[in-house]
Order: C-alpha cells, then structure tokens, then sequence
C-alpha cells in the first residue's frame, strides 16, 4: 500500500475494534458512517409493519467488482455464481439482504425494477440488465403471522430509501426479525438486528462492512470473551453459554436453516473479481471471532465484497481482507447492541444476566 504499512492498518483496526467493544458498553458505538463511508455506495432500509421482518439494500449504481464466500451450511442466495472469477459479467449494482427465508429472495425484483428504471445495469444489445445478488436469513417464526415476508414491493421501497448517510442499525430492515443463540429453540434465544462499522487509514484506503446477525450460536466480544446475547438459560435469568453446552454433549434444538449471518464488505480500493473473492473469504473470520459457534451445518453464512474504486494508492489485499475481518466483527457487536427488544426476544441492551 502507498504510504501505509501493514502494522499502521492493524493498529487502527485494533484500535477501531476496542472503542467498539468497550467493557460494560450497551448501546451501539457513536454514528458512524458505516457501509456508506465508501463513496459511490448507499444503503436503505424498509422494515414490514405487519410482522418484525423487512429488507436492506446496498445500491452501487455505478458499480463495483464483487465478491462472494458462502461458508454456512443452510444459505439461501441470489446469483452468486455470477460472481465466480471465472465468469463473464464484471460489475454489481446493488446487493439485497432480506429476512423471509427463501421468499425473501423477491426482494431482488424490485431493486432490479428500481435500477432499470433508471437505466442501470449491464448493457445486452440496446438493453440493461441490473446485477443485482442477494442473500436471505430464516425469521419465519417471529411475529405471528409467517406469510408476511419481504417481497419485490419491499425491496423497491427499500432502494427508493437508499441514502448516503449513516446507515440506521438495530433492529430494522433485513434485520428486523433477526434473532441469536438458538440452541436451545427460539424460547430461549435473543434479539438480533443488522449492523454497520467502518475504517479509514490515514492514506485515505476505506474498508466498510453491513451484517445482519441471526445466528443460532452466540455473539461474543471478543475483545473480553464475554457473551453479548445467546442462548439464555432455562429460566431465562443468563446465559447458557453455547461454548459450554457444545461441551456438555446438549443435543441442538433449532433445525438446519433457520439461521445466518449475512453482509457485505465494501473498499474504495480497485479489485479484481478474484481479489473481491478473498477479501469476502477473509471477511468471515469477522464472524468466526463474533459469533459461536460460526459456519454450521444450520447457519447460512454468507458474506458479498464490493469493490467500488477511488483510492489512488496501490490494493493490498492482505490488509484489505484483514481489515474487513475486523469491521465485520464490529458490525455484528454494534447489530446486537443497536437491536430493541420483542416479546420473549430481549435485546443486549436490556438484558442483564441473573438479575431476575
């Protein structure tokens, strides 16, 4: 990199990682911008009133080389394979998570409706196509009435809302139905949410991430190794502990699908599709030191890199991809952090272990 070592980029990292995950913290890190600090990208919400579910869309209009790494045993996705190096089409315009499980894949129609009406896409003949990927989570049991869920009316709102500014976290958007800890069913579980973390270094090289978190193991700092939200105990007072129940030999209660962490990483370095791919693959042990146990046999984890272009110095990968571990690990923190609570779904900020 021009004018940034390596160690530089580790210690702003770590420096970014320790505000957000101060010691006794219950709400979210200060704003900031989040996925929206890379210049050309925005983001939009649109949460669903009828039950705790919705989408969020990440608009690059101008487009961007991208990435992705499927590492969860259960995913449900959207074009991924177009984003396999060796294939042909080069630029994504736009990224859709939604909640819904497999019928929230829908989204996507509307966020392709919404950029073809503005003439973006990949250019066929005197025709544009949007490339838009997308990734789903399992929220089909919160709220009472599971055939509410994100359709392609969701995803249009949803674009139509993007914005530059600081990306609204919490429980919101394809986060709304989110939950964790699920090993022992969704009784004992807590509110998840969706949530967004950004670095700069000083020679002006952006690395961003957006996560919507919906584990079925627990979100752990670890900055302290303490559990953030989990899977609470039977009388719903702590917390279980999924690194001691895995140990005690517990039998899981929550079945394959239900569950996932999805995002995006984005970086205004210039990419190629190969590069996008490993920084999305070095991406996940964001959520690897996040969230345990991570990339299960019932969790879809999957995670999309952006590379939108802009800075002039030259793309170093390894710090790129180290980089994004570390504000993917922040916004999964700042998701639970940010999430507000439902019946029988406490969020971390209201939740205080044994003391009821």
């Amino acid at each position: 990199m021009r004018r940034s070592s390596l160690s530089a980029a580790i210690a702003i990292a770590t420096s970014l990682t320790t505000m957000d995950c101060a010691v006794g913290q219950t709400g979210p890190a200060p704003v900031e911008p989040g996925l929206t600090a890379v210049s050309g990208i925005t983001v939009g919400h649109h949460t669903l009133r009828e039950r705790p579910t919705g989408c969020t869309v990440v608009l690059v209009p101008s487009g961007a080389v991208g990435g992705v790494d499927v590492r969860g045993g259960a995913p449900g996705t959207r074009e991924v394979a177009l984003l396999d190096p060796v294939n042909t089409v080069e630029q994504v315009h736009a990224v859709v998570l939604a909640g819904g499980s497999a019928f929230g894949l829908d989204a996507a129609g509307g966020v392709m409706r919404f950029l073809e009406e503005r003439n973006v896409g990949f250019q066929v003949g005197n025709v544009r196509v949007p490339i838009v990927v997308g990734a789903i989570l399992f929220d089909l049991m919160v709220g009472e009435d599971p055939s509410v869920r994100p359709d392609a009316a969701c995803g249009y709102v949803a674009a139509e809302m993007a914005t530059a500014g600081p990306v609204v976290e919490g429980s919101v958007g394809a986060g709304a139905g989110a939950s964790v800890g699920k090993f022992a069913g969704p009784g004992r579980a807590m509110r998840g949410g969706i949530g967004s973390a950004s670095v700069t270094l000083p020679d002006g090289l952006i690395v961003a991430a957006l996560v919507a978190v919906n584990p079925v193991g627990d979100v752990i700092d670890p900055g302290t190794g303490k559990i953030v939200a989990g899977v609470r105990t039977e009388d719903g007072a702590g917390f279980a502990d999924a690194r001691q129940l895995i140990r005690s030999g517990v039998t899981i209660g929550y079945a394959p699908g239900q569950n996932t962490s999805i995002g995006v990483v984005a970086t205004n370095a210039t990419l190629t599709k190969s590069q996008s791919t490993k920084v999305a693959q070095m991406a996940q042990d964001g959520v690897a030191r996040a969230v345990v146990p991570a990339h299960t046999p019932l969790d879809g984890d999957t995670m999309f890199a952006l590379a939108v272009g802009g800075y002039e110095g030259d793309a170093n990968v390894l710090t790129i991809g180290a980089l994004a571990a570390d504000v993917v690990t922040t916004a999964i923190l700042r998701a639970v952090r940010a999430a507000t609570s439902l019946e029988g779904l406490p969020a971390a900020a209201d939740f205080s272990p044994g003391s009821r």
